[in-house]
């Protein structure tokens, strides 16, 4: 296996909504690309809008959701959660930083990945209010 192997769209979760992968690896790293709580028919997870147009958007729901599709995307490669090193979070609200907070804590404590917060002005669709991306250590032994 090469240390720098070619990047991956997983099956199964939502295509990026560009020409980039899910992942890449690089030697006993892998890069998970910013992850959102986009579904594979192009719905989002935590998000409604009426007929009106009003959105309602669930930062708790959304964060949840983010994370299991990255859970999903290093599952791919043969690892999981426990491996990521670093994460970073884009907050399209700062004032969603609690709920964040509080999802993000179902997953990780002071012995998860070290975390980087930042405000983003906005997504790539008015219905997505965080993404986050990532890197994880699995050595290229481990992995299938």
């Amino acid at each position: 296996m090469s240390q720098l192997s070619q990047g991956r769209v997983v099956e199964g979760k939502a295509k990026p909504r560009g020409r980039f992968p899910h992942g890449v690896r690089a030697g006993d790293f892998l890069f998970v690309s910013g992850a959102s709580s986009r579904r594979p028919d192009n719905t989002f997870v935590g998000a409604t809008a009426d007929g009106l147009g009003t959105a309602r958007v669930d930062i708790r729901e959304q964060t949840r959701a983010v994370i299991e599709n990255m859970q999903d995307i290093l599952r791919s490669q043969g690892a999981d959660l426990s491996n990521l090193v670093e994460v970073t979070t884009f907050l399209v609200k700062m004032n969603d930083f609690g709920g964040y907070n509080e999802a993000y804590g179902e997953y990780f404590d002071e012995n998860g990945p070290a975390r980087t917060t930042v405000a983003a002005h906005q997504l790539p669709h008015p219905l997505l209010v965080i993404e986050i991306k990532g890197i994880a250590w699995f050595p290229l032994d481990k992995a299938h």
